[in-house]
């Protein structure tokens, strides 16, 4: 058996959190925490769409993403993007699959003739960096609508349901879930699973380091990533809830960290 930190067993998820409002000026934002690993989500909207909208007659919005590690994000620092003069390839992959993820579950003609930009920046970086902002970004992006909403700027609820993600690995031959950096550097197959609310897939992307893995094992690992995403949806959805009661109170609001006192530390 892997000897993982806090104790956690294999198909245990770090602690999680979101704290809604973690900035001003966006039309929404969250602060999503993996364990040691944070990322600020923040949508904002502009007016207008893409040329490409208006060619193709394309009705409703737009939202796509954009993702960057800040310099002191990891142990050595990281260049910024400006420095470079673009964003590195890693940083483009990510920032692609983000879009997609939020796109999958958005009906884009409910949404009004605006761009939603949905930003993720990593604080700190210990493994499931993309995990963290998709999942982020999705919570940011329906408090934003709901804002919307509220002002009277959507005419049908353009969200057809939630969408998170979360890492599993196979380390020293057993599958874990929701690797650290630690783990995640170990591990002989390292795989990213994103799932909708409904239990649907939007995107796997598994590799094995070394060894081929068996469909036996990726059997294995997706029932791993589809049970922690249930509880990390659940998160979600609880985050979203209490801010429902509660919007103007921003930061305060903090979900509880899965096996947190009152819970007695069971898995759920």
């Amino acid at each position: 058996m892997v000897d993982r930190k806090e104790g956690r067993n294999a198909g245990q998820l770090r602690v999680l959190r979101f704290v809604p409002d973690y900035q001003v000026h966006p039309a929404a934002s969250v602060l999503a925490c993996f364990g040691r690993t944070r990322v600020i989500c923040s949508v904002s909207v502009t007016e207008g769409v893409p040329r490409w909208m208006h060619v193709q007659k394309e009705p409703g919005g737009w939202l796509t993403s954009e993702y960057q590690m800040l310099p002191g994000s990891t142990s050595t620092r990281s260049e910024r993007a400006a420095t470079r003069g673009r964003p590195d390839g890693r940083s483009q992959e990510i920032q692609r699959l983000v879009g997609r993820s939020l796109r999958a579950v958005v009906d884009l003609a409910k949404l009004p003739p605006k761009t939603f930009y949905v930003d993720c920046d990593v604080l700190d970086a210990d493994g499931g960096t993309r995990c963290a902002a998709i999942t982020g970004g999705c919570l940011a992006l329906e408090l934003a609508l709901h804002r919307l909403a509220r002002n009277g700027e959507l005419g049908e609820w353009p969200l057809r349901e939630r969408v998170a993600a979360v890492s599993v690995g196979i380390v020293n031959g057993e599958p874990l879930l929701d690797l650290d950096y630690e783990e995640d550097v170990a591990a002989e197959v390292d795989m990213n699973v994103a799932m909708t609310s409904t239990g649907r897939f939007v995107e796997i992307q598994g590799t094995a380091e070394a060894t081929p893995f068996s469909a036996s094992q990726l059997s294995a690992l997706l029932g791993l990533a589809g049970g922690g995403l249930k509880r990390i949806l659940a998160h979600e959805k609880r985050a979203l809830a209490t801010w429902l009661r509660k919007p103007s109170e921003g930061s305060s609001t903090v979900c509880k960290p899965e096996g947190a006192a009152g819970a007695k530390g069971r898995q759920r």
